[in-house]
């Protein structure tokens, strides 16, 4: 579930490089550099969500403290998919100008400066704008660390993306699990207990540090290539130097940006691009919805404050071994509707059970949660399987990718009003649940064993 962008967890299909990989940078640079940058992976993709979910788990605090309604609480909760729509679609421009490890290395400093000035905000405003900076590293972060999995280690895309689908996932849950506790060791107050994670985002700064350091120096002329060359990525010779690769991954940047820009009209003539774009969108929405709401929804059913986030933990760790079980599951089968309905059932049974038992059943709840949560890991194998080409998957990624996130905002928003109006959990929770019902609809649709080239060339045919 934890996350939500198309583009962070999936695998670079065959035949995606467009250029003739040589050795690759990770084996020219000798072995010290590879392993550096391993660790700058591990330790980015660790960083990528404690900013969200331990926010989840300390909301009540903070809302007391500076004085937040519903209202905004709400907007706070949909900051998230907001951000992601906005600063992700910056992420390509910048790797064209600067390199996608720089952009990343930036975009921990940002995590870690967002997260530092959170305590000290002071006030409802500033606490926005920190956030808004923490997620902003966080967006750019999302788009580009796969360029540079696929880029320095292209004979291991699969393992390394697991490795750092992982890291996510740990990091997910581990914030959620540990921040209370954290809070309650460092003193009492929110304001620790969100401020510590900072100093994760500055350690993953370390690595990318010296991998920086030994990319060869480029001039103008080497930096204006690749936006001129961005149809050719690869094509430039990566073969040797560290600061080809940085090219070669900018280049790239480049074109995937162009490319999706370009189709976006032709992607919008697809049902199933658009079926597939609404059922991501609704389940990051309930992703959304769980990381900055459920726990409290817990605290406020009289379960302790420690015990609330270690169930939203729960509910993201579930996708660490779903994540590797579905996809596979999913490629097997015709259609993935089944794949679908029995997750949307899931999530049904969960917050049927968090309106009737928020109590007694809160660890049944959270299973069934995180087991709906999975409906992630499910919509991006679809996008791997709804389109024939390497081209059109990047395109259908990202047309899914801006449209669902795009529809995911308003959703934790109007939780946080309904339940300022209403003063209970009763209709928010209704509407999560009612939310599964077209989530289940537009996955049964998305899931259909067709392509969206299929679906646009039948729209030219009559013109033609």
């Amino acid at each position: 579930m934890a996350s939500e962008d198309i583009r962070t967890a999936t695998p670079a299909p065959a035949g995606t490089d467009t250029g003739t990989e040589a050795p690759g940078a990770a084996r020219a640079a000798g072995t010290w550099l590879p392993r550096l940058v391993t660790a700058g992976i591990v330790l980015a993709a660790l960083n990528l969500r404690p900013g969200i979910t331990s926010l989840g788990a300390l909301l009540e605090d903070v809302r007391d403290d500076l004085g937040m309604n519903g209202t905004v609480a709400g907007l706070l909760t949909s900051m998230p998919p907001l951000c992601f729509a906005v600063f992700g679609s910056a992420a390509p421009r910048l790797a064209r100008r600067l390199g996608p490890a720089t952009v990343v290395c930036l975009g921990m400093v940002a995590i870690g400066v967002g997260l530092a000035l959170r305590p000290f905000s002071g006030g409802t405003a500033l606490f926005l704008a920190a956030s808004a900076v923490a997620l902003m590293g966080i967006a750019v972060s999302n788009v580009l660390m796969p360029v540079i999995v696929k880029r320095w280690f292209p004979d291991r895309v699969g393992s390394m993306t697991g490795l750092y689908s992982m890291a996510l996932a740990v990091g997910t849950s581990a914030a959620a699990a540990v921040t209370v506790p954290m809070t309650h060791a460092l003193g009492g107050g929110w304001k620790p207990g969100l401020g510590v994670w900072a100093v994760l985002a500055a350690a993953a700064v370390v690595p990318w540090v010296p991998v920086l350091l030994r990319r060869a120096p480029q001039n103008a002329a080497e930096r204006r290539a690749p936006a001129r060359t961005a149809g050719a990525a690869g094509a430039t010779g990566v073969a040797g130097a560290t600061g080809s690769t940085e090219a070669a991954e900018a280049a790239e940047a480049a074109g995937v940006a162009s490319g999706a820009a370009a189709s976006a009209p032709r992607m919008a003539r697809s049902r199933t691009a658009w079926a597939l774009a609404v059922f991501f969108g609704l389940q990051s929405t309930g992703a959304y919805i769980t990381m900055g709401w459920v726990p409290q929804i817990f605290r406020d059913a009289g379960v302790p404050a420690g015990t609330a986030g270690v169930l939203l933990a729960v509910i993201m760790a579930m996708g660490v071994p779903l994540a590797f079980v579905i996809p596979r599951v999913a490629t097997r089968l015709p259609h993935q509707g089944p794949i679908v309905v029995l997750l949307g059932v899931c999530g049904l049974a969960g917050y049927t059970g968090l309106y009737l038992a928020p109590h007694s059943g809160a660890w049944a709840w959270a299973v069934l949660l995180g087991i709906s949560g999975c409906a992630f890991p499910l919509a991006l194998t679809m996008v791997g399987m709804r389109a024939r080409s390497a081209a059109g998957v990047v395109r259908l990624s990202a047309f899914a990718q801006s449209t669902g996130y795009l529809i995911s905002i308003p959703g934790p928003l109007l939780v946080g009003v309904l339940y300022q109006q209403s003063g209970g959990w009763t209709l928010p929770i209704l509407l999560m649940g009612a939310l599964m019902v077209p989530q289940i609809g537009f996955g049964v649709l998305a899931g259909r064993g067709r392509t969206v080239e299929d679906e646009l060339e039948a729209v030219r045919a009559p013109a033609g």
